[in-house]
């Protein structure tokens, strides 16, 4: 890869519904490719129950390696949301009530019939000195404060908050991808990967194999923030693959 500055990321995933395989997540491939375009690199994911020292622990140990820390989870309104307490005691900071997610949430629930309840109120707590993320699915924004971004855990108000980030956050050039497919076994091209990240090191490829319909075949997915690397690499291993008597599949199988 180029010697520019590489920003990365980390997420860390916080909930027992996760660890207990009540609940799959789909946040990390959402998040890891947004931040692909932001010119960031999620170079770790973490997940930790609903318990704060052990929430303390990891947002402690991931925001001193990396320059941005993603949350989701464990900013609603229930007893075990406690992900703003737990950033609050890592950061050293008291727990507000944020003017501005109040209105938020006042409106939110009028327009609805409804009331801003204590328990609804849970969800305009941040951490002193807190800035909002606008979340225009469900009203309770999530939170920003440094390079500690805190959202939610479902899905598709992630997505919303990951939106209202883009161009917010400061990266490195985007990441390129490209991927081909081959019914080839990895043991028998990985000469041919091998060769192609010596021959091409502006790139980086990744191997990922698969058996279906009682065959092994595995797609390629090339890297790099320079197109034209991806491109030259792309048509290396598409020759090689294919020299070899494995047809390719341009976008994968």
């Amino acid at each position: 890869m180029s010697d520019e500055r590489i920003w990365t990321a980390a997420v860390l995933i916080i909930g027992d519904e996760i660890l207990s395989g009540r609940t799959q997540d789909k946040n990390v491939a959402q998040i890891a490719t947004w931040l692909d375009v932001q010119g960031i690199r999620l170079r770790e994911v973490r997940i930790v129950p609903d318990v704060e020292e052990e929430i303390v622990a990891a947002l402690d140990a991931l925001r001193a390696r990396y320059d941005y820390l993603f949350t989701t989870g464990g900013i609603g309104p229930t007893h075990d949301d406690i992900t703003v307490d737990a950033v609050a005691k890592a950061l050293g900071v008291g727990v507000v009530i944020h003017p501005a997610a109040r209105a938020i949430l006042e409106r939110y629930y009028s327009k609805r019939g409804g009331e801003l309840t204590e328990a609804r109120l849970r969800m305009a707590r941040v951490p002193d000195g807190a800035d909002l993320i606008p979340n225009r699915m469900s009203g309770a924004p999530g939170i920003r404060l440094g390079n500690l971004f805190l959202m939610a855990g479902v899905p598709h108000i992630t997505a919303g908050m990951l939106d209202a980030l883009t161009g917010e956050l400061e990266g490195g050039a985007p990441l390129i991808a490209h991927t081909i497919g081959a019914w080839a076994p990895e043991s028998e091209v990985a000469d041919l990967l091998r060769q192609g990240e010596r021959d091409h090191p502006a790139v980086a490829i990744g191997s990922y194999p698969f058996f279906r319909e009682g065959r092994t075949g595995a797609n390629f997915v090339i890297r790099s923030t320079d197109a034209a690397a991806v491109a030259a690499c792309t048509a290396m291993l598409t020759d090689g693959l294919e020299a070899a008597g494995f047809a390719v599949t341009d976008g994968g199988i």
